[in-house]
């Protein structure tokens, strides 16, 4: 049996265009192939299962071997191989509706995965690396005769009988010059861990090696012998496709282990397991986050049928959920042949509000079932709720009843436990709920000890999404702001009544500003005095709330360039019942007066962390000369 011919495309050679195309992604090739292998070795199995096919199974391992002197990669099943007929049928006849149309379309394709998936040429990436493919096969049926298909990457080919003896395909790809790097056991490797750690079907990747003696030679030398190692490379039932009832704590931890090698245990992972209206299995794990938001990202792997796609997964998986680690493997993803785009549909949409579900529902039976144990987890949660919250209501929606709030003390909230505590105390003239925060307790503790004096309760807010996440519960909890605890000084930060009258005279707070504004002579202070209690600091700098958050949110990417490109402005608060500003009055010379004042604004300065270079150090001799 010979024949020739040429395989169903009238028009251009194909080859060149799969390898302009997919050479970037040209490792590929081997997943393709082996995915194949896989494929035909399944369909046997299940035709045994269904009583049409009655012969031995046998060994259905695949077998993946090189030949570094030959320059051969070989990839060989037990599958159901092909019959002359069916390879002129499968590989020939390329599985696209026309060559005018593949013609017409790989011209607007903007990379290779597009052309792969739209027109089934997973076989065809072999091509990428070698300058001649050959197909060894014979099929499953009976009285079939094996089949040998050889083309070298024209679109000319040949058929003829093969030497096979027993079910199953050889493939042999004859690697060319620019493939030469898969001739290498490593490289071979690292494709073979990246994409088929997984899949369902044994895979050995033959290696020799000389461990046993043999007798000496003629000079006297030790000779070995070759021994093949049986090395199975692939866990063909990870812990996805088991029942959660059958696996243990510690075998979730160990295949953590095993896909994060580094990273530190995780707090706790959801097992995803649903077949309607669509079929998905997995196990997502909640890392330590750390606030640490970018090194976290883009470490969920997808699979399809074990066969792993791709780590980009922001398709299917919703943006907050990006912080998770672990594994999806759906058959129903569209994925085109090449296993590597997503194509939206509204399977994809369906999966990534499922899969949001889960992540909330789970987040809610840990808060219920566990408070105490939920709390100690916060600091690594919170950053990943808050941003689930920031960006899906839906999540929102189940989030704000186990969210926390935790103030400086230390001590945890959920959104209606904290309104109860601190309505009372912090409701102003006008019936609004105002909530303190800080995000540096250290830098801003004078402002936090002046609040909790008032009896008002601090928040801490010092995560990366909190100056987003403030402004999002501000537009979904009615009639409630935020002030960051040093916007303003103690007595202002909530307005409760009009402010008194100071004791000064109108003359007198003319005088004291005209000194103060001289003392200070800087533009973006602006000075004003208040009647504030005489145990507060005669002097405080604050920025507004407003115009501090629009800032940081400029600095932050946020869209709002126009209040980052403005400089910053301050408000110097003097207390105009404080003893030291009477003293400031009394005395006669201006040069005192001077000096106590610019003593009094930096000392305000100081608390904030503003004074810095030649002022602080000036600050401190001023100090050491009044001392």
């Amino acid at each position: 049996m010979q024949e020739k011919g040429t395989i169903s495309i009238h028009t251009e050679n194909i080859f060149p265009i799969i390898k302009k195309f997919l050479y970037s992604d040209h490792e590929i090739f081997l997943r393709e192939l082996v995915s194949n292998a896989v494929d035909a070795t399944q369909k046997i199995k299940r035709l045994a299962s269904l009583g049409q096919y009655n012969g031995e199974l046998g060994d259905l391992k695949i077998e993946i071997a090189f030949d570094e002197k030959a320059k051969t990669i070989t990839i060989s099943d037990h599958g159901l191989g092909m019959t002359a007929d069916e390879i002129k049928k499968y590989i020939n006849q390329i599985a696209f509706s026309g060559a005018t149309e593949f013609v017409e379309k790989f011209k607007e394709a903007k990379d290779a995965n597009e052309i792969i998936g739209r027109f089934g040429l997973g076989f065809y990436s072999a091509f990428m690396v070698a300058d001649q493919v050959e197909i060894q096969t014979l099929s499953y049926q009976e009285g079939t005769e094996p089949a040998h298909w050889v083309c070298d990457g024209s679109t000319e080919f040949e058929i003829n009988e093969g030497n096979l003896a027993e079910r199953g395909t050889e493939v042999t790809l004859h690697i060319n010059k620019d493939g030469e790097e898969f001739l290498n056991k490593h490289r071979i490797q690292e494709i073979l861990d990246k994409y088929c750690k997984f899949l369902p079907v044994p895979i050995k990747f033959g290696t020799t090696t000389q461990d046993e003696e043999d007798g000496v030679d003629e000079e006297g030398k030790t000779k070995y012998k070759s021994i093949e190692v049986d090395n199975i490379i692939n866990d063909t039932n990870p812990i996805w496709t088991k029942a959660p009832a059958d696996l243990k704590d510690e075998d979730y931890i160990n295949f953590y282990k095993q896909l994060y090698p580094f990273s530190e245990d995780p707090l706790f992972w959801i097992h995803l397991n649903v077949d309607y209206p669509f079929n998905l299995t997995g196990v997502l794990y909640f890392p330590k986050l750390k606030n640490d938001f970018e090194i976290q990202r883009s470490k969920i792997k997808l699979f399809s049928r074990q066969v792993f796609i791709t780590d980009e997964v922001k398709d299917i998986v919703p943006e907050f959920l990006m912080l998770l680690h672990g594994v999806i493997d759906s058959p129903d993803i569209p994925l085109n042949v090449s296993r590597s785009f997503l194509q939206a549909d509204s399977n994809v949409k369906k999966i990534n509000s499922y899969i949001t579900k889960k992540v909330a529902d789970k987040l809610a039976e840990l808060f219920k079932a566990d408070r105490k144990g939920f709390e100690e987890k916060w600091t690594d949660i919170g950053l990943f709720v808050k941003y689930g919250m920031v960006s899906e209501d839906k999540f929102y929606d189940k989030a704000k009843d186990f969210v926390l709030l935790t103030n400086t003390k230390k001590e945890n909230y959920t959104l209606a436990e904290y309104k109860d505590k601190v309505e009372p105390e912090q409701t102003d003239k006008d019936g609004r709920l105002v909530y303190l925060y800080t995000n540096d307790p250290d830098k801003q503790d004078a402002f936090i000890q002046s609040a909790n004096k008032k009896g008002y309760d601090i928040l801490l807010m010092n995560s990366p999404i909190d100056n987003h996440f403030i402004g999002h519960l501000e537009q979904k909890l009615e009639k409630t702001s935020f002030k960051r605890v040093d916007a303003d000084v103690a007595d202002k930060l909530i307005k409760k009544e009009d402010a008194p009258e100071h004791v000064l005279t109108e003359e007198q707070s003319t005088k004291v500003k005209s000194i103060f504004d001289k003392a200070i002579n800087k533009p973006a202070y602006k000075v004003e005095l208040e009647s504030l209690n005489p145990d507060e600091l005669p002097v405080t700098v604050t920025m507004d709330e407003f115009m501090r958050r629009m800032k940081e949110m400029a600095a932050m990417g946020g869209g709002m360039s126009f209040y980052g490109s403005m400089p910053d402005n301050y408000k110097v608060i003097v207390n105009a019942n404080h003893k030291l500003i009477t003293r400031i009055l009394n005395e006669e010379s201006e040069e005192v007066q001077a000096e106590l004042s610019k003593q009094a604004f930096d000392l305000a300065l100081l608390s904030q962390g503003l004074l810095t270079g030649a002022e602080l150090t000036e600050f401190v001799n001023r100090s050491v000369n009044l001392i």
